[in-house]
């Protein structure tokens, strides 16, 4: 009976009738379409986007060279070099992110003890070249400082839900 029963359906071509009334149903609908520059899509609080290096309040940059973040990032995007300093501190003299690497997996954020690396809710950054998405030191320390504001805002945000 089952096999007269199927032999009936592809005779009758019975899912591709079901499949056609399912792209019927959908094709008058009305249509769901951002404009993305002008519009935005609600963004989750978890959303991880452009990396930075943050400051403490008195200028001084926060990463103490520990190197947890290179050794800890699974895509091998971070790379750090440093060196002692004269009052006995370890500070970074390289620290470049390779963002065509990077998987936005927040392991880098997570191992930070002094939550020097940060990865922010910016996700309107772009690189012509190859090179352009490669972050030095300095130009992870600058969006740090343009978007401080922000990263705190969320750190704080974050703090209350722990």
């Amino acid at each position: 009976m089952n096999a007269l029963k199927r032999y009936i359906n592809s005779f009758l071509l019975f899912e591709l009738l079901r499949g056609l009334m399912l792209t019927g149903r959908h094709l008058f609908a009305r249509k769901i379409t951002v404009q993305y520059p002008e519009e935005r899509t609600p963004m989750s609080p978890r959303f991880r986007g452009l990396h930075a290096l943050r400051r403490y309040p008195n200028g001084e940059e926060r990463c103490i060279a520990c190197k947890l973040c290179e050794a800890i990032c699974p895509a091998l995007a971070i790379t750090i070099e440093s060196e002692q300093r004269a009052d006995g501190t370890r500070r970074t003299t390289r620290y470049d992110l390779d963002l065509t690497k990077c998987i936005f997996c927040g392991f880098c954020e997570e191992a930070c003890p002094v939550d020097s690396i940060v990865e922010t809710h910016v996700i309107d950054y772009h690189g012509e070249q190859r090179g352009d998405l490669v972050y030095s030191k300095d130009r992870l320390l600058a969006v740090g400082d343009k978007y401080e504001k922000l990263i705190a805002a969320a750190r704080a945000a974050d703090a209350k839900y722990r």
